[in-house]
């Protein structure tokens, strides 16, 4: 049976969060997982919904010396769809809108699942200056030896990864950071020990790690301890620094 083609949608951004009336240094885009399946249904309001808190932390976190604004991206559709890879093709987008609404502000990518694949895709945009791909659903183990690298060359890239997801497997994220690493020094990953899909029981310390990450790459602050000593570390030991307890407490 031929598949029905996908209906016509358009992507948005949602509300900003952050330097609402003040013209933004930066801009975070934020974008949702939302499985890795063919469906022709819309993106999914409940992952969406799921990324807000992350991108009004990223919002408040500025200061009113380096104003910044987050959006949550909003899909045209859920799931990847194969090489048509919407998430991709609607973070691209996203960008662009960015910079239209915005003018030429560096923009920092951070997602999570499909998002986190998305955002390491379309971080070929010349806005971008940084990427955190958090738990990134890099679909099989051909996948993480063929998903380009190339696009990253010239930014800052983080990934982050539960050591016990089962969904979204760590080996391919790590190889993935591995071949990224050999053409750019300024990639690390961390791993979160008996963390599992969706980073949930570390929550409030990846989170704390992007928001370091995001204003590091886009407002010129330092990078906390753990974030620095990854970038400097060699392989492997930078790309599988361990994410500890109560991280963010006391970040410096």
């Amino acid at each position: 049976m031929a598949q029905r083609a996908l209906p016509a949608r358009e992507p948005r951004l949602g509300r900003p969060h952050g330097a609402v009336g003040q013209a933004p240094h930066a801009v975070v885009l934020v974008l949702p997982g939302g499985g890795t399946t063919s469906s022709a249904r819309r993106g999914s309001a409940l992952a969406a919904a799921m990324a807000v808190p992350l991108a009004r932390r990223l919002g408040r976190a500025a200061s009113r010396d380096d104003p910044l604004v987050a959006h949550v991206v909003h899909y045209r559709y859920r799931g990847w769809h194969g090489e048509a890879a919407h998430p991709a093709r609607d973070a691209e987008w996203a960008v662009g809108e960015v910079v239209r609404r915005y003018g030429d502000i560096p923009v920092c990518l951070v997602g999570t699942d499909i998002g986190g694949r998305a955002a390491l895709r379309a971080a070929g945009h010349p806005a971008v200056a940084s990427v955190a791909a958090l738990g990134p659903a890099l679909a099989d183990d051909a996948g993480a030896e063929t998903e380009p690298v190339r696009q990253l060359l010239g930014r800052h890239v983080l990934l982050v990864h539960g050591a016990d997801d089962s969904r979204t497997e760590p080996k391919l994220s790590f190889r993935f950071a591995e071949r990224a690493k050999k053409i750019n020094a300024q990639v690390c990953r961390f791993e979160v020990h008996t963390d599992g899909h969706g980073l949930r029981g570390f929550a409030a310390e990846v989170a704390a790690l992007t928001c370091d990450f995001a204003l590091g790459t886009l407002c010129a602050r330092d990078f906390c301890r753990p974030l620095a000593d990854a970038f400097a570390a060699p392989p492997p030991l930078g790309l599988r620094m361990p994410l500890a307890s109560g991280f963010g407490k006391t970040l410096r």
